[in-house]
């Protein structure tokens, strides 16, 4: 790589961390953390462990959701659902003793139809250091105080899917953004699940009191579950967002949207990643592909045929989302099957088999990378251009929410409960 092209990686890297909003390096304070590409920059993360070894605590997690932890300051934060997923909760819980500091009903929600893997508090929560704020399955939003008082709620967009609700929200500046990449419940249910529809949109309320900023429009998409980034593209902030059949550029401040690339596939799942000059996006049922697309600050409209720049159709994830480190983008998909790719080109450099099937996104920490299956079993491996297995963890329990990592620790929630992983 050219010096170049290594300062635009470097730019680009430190361009999410700045926009993702305040947090402290230890922090993990939303969906795949600080970058929001699950990457940490701990360096004394366990490597082993088991369900009774090297567990600082465990906590039941009452209700059921699959969000996943995020951690800020000494507190971890969690979603769920009670009352067979009506009620939607926020919990804080102490990060040094897994004691639950308070508990919130936030409001009651209407139960929609959902996928069996899908929860009614699957979104992620995120955290701006002054809120804790939360998006449910029946589209609800909600902003909590750090001690635990609902500080506003949103119920006025009321979401249905097919799969249900799964992307996770970001924070821009003052605004919280969540696509709301639906389908309809008309007399034909195949609209906008397996025909295209252009209902779908990206909504932004303000922080401060959850009204509405703007909200852009899709044009023909289909339901997906992707949680977006916002990254700094030419000195300007974009927001790159995926759905069904498509990869789009959004203005955050606005709502505008700014260009589209053709992305075939729906139900997709893997958030978008950045790196090196592109976002890295899986196409979802139909057609999969992981597919890799230019950022260009002069993007505009239709750009598939001149921003498209590889893709590769073998071993896709469906639900998992990308690392990017060093040039290389790893991934799994939901059959377990390992795969490190050079980003620059789609090449791949290595396939391997890790055994289990594969939901929650990996993370990389200490220079490694951890990827959890769903029965529990968190495979360690190198992240590098040869495969490399250096550890094999198993909890025991059912996982599909992904890992956080802060203050040396990793925090796992399983179906019941949530683990503190280290000291």
């Amino acid at each position: 790589m050219s010096q170049t092209g290594f300062r635009f990686v470097v730019a680009a890297v430190l361009s999410v961390v700045a926009i993702s909003g305040p947090a402290r390096a230890e922090d993990w304070p939303r969906f795949r953390g600080p970058t929001g590409q699950g990457i940490s920059a701990e360096a004394n993360v366990p490597l082993t462990w088991s369900a009774t070894e090297n567990v600082a605590w465990k906590t039941p997690i009452p209700g059921e959701g699959w969000s996943s932890p995020i951690v800020a300051g000494n507190r971890v934060y969690v979603t769920t659902a009670t009352d067979e997923g009506a009620s939607a909760h926020v919990l804080a819980i102490a990060a040094d003793t897994g004691k639950v500091e308070w508990d919130v009903e936030v409001f009651k929600q209407k139960t929609e139809r959902k996928e069996t893997k899908n929860s009614y508090a699957t979104p992620t929560p995120v955290t701006d250091g002054k809120a804790v704020y939360a998006v449910f399955g029946g589209g609800g939003i909600a902003a909590v105080s750090l001690d635990g008082k609902v500080l506003w709620t949103n119920q006025d967009h009321r979401f249905y899917s097919q799969h249900g609700l799964g992307a996770s929200p970001v924070l821009h500046k003052d605004l919280l953004i969540i696509p709301f990449d639906a389908s309809s419940d008309g007399e034909d249910k195949k609209v906008g699940w397996q025909k295209p529809w252009d209902k779908s949109f990206v909504l932004a309320v303000e922080t401060a009191t959850g009204k509405v900023r703007w909200k852009g429009m899709r044009g023909s998409s289909r339901i997906a579950h992707v949680t977006p980034q916002v990254i700094d593209v030419g000195g300007k902030p974009l927001l790159v967002s995926g759905a069904g059949d498509v990869v789009q550029g959004f203005d955050p401040d606005t709502g505008e949207r700014l260009w589209t690339v053709r992305n075939e596939g729906e139900g997709v799942v893997p958030s978008v990643v950045i790196g090196g000059g592109l976002a890295f996006t899986a196409s979802g049922f139909g057609n999969p592909a992981i597919r890799a697309v230019r950022l260009d600050p002069a993007a505009r409209g239709e750009v598939t045929a001149t921003h498209l720049v590889w893709e590769q159709r073998k071993a896709v994830p469906t639900m998992a989302s990308f690392l990017f480190t060093q040039g290389l983008l790893f991934t799994v998909n939901d059959k377990g099957i390992a795969q490190c790719l050079e980003a620059a080109t789609g090449k791949v450099l290595w396939t391997q088999r890790l055994e289990g099937v594969f939901s929650a996104s990996p993370v990389l920490a200490a220079g490694r990378a951890y990827f959890l299956s769903e029965s529990g079993e968190t495979v360690v491996i190198e992240p590098t251009r040869e495969f490399k297995e250096l550890a094999r963890n198993p909890l025991g329990e059912a996982c599909q929410a992904s890992p956080a990592v802060s203050n040396g620790r990793l925090f796992i929630r399983t179906q019941k409960h949530l683990f503190c992983i280290g000291k």
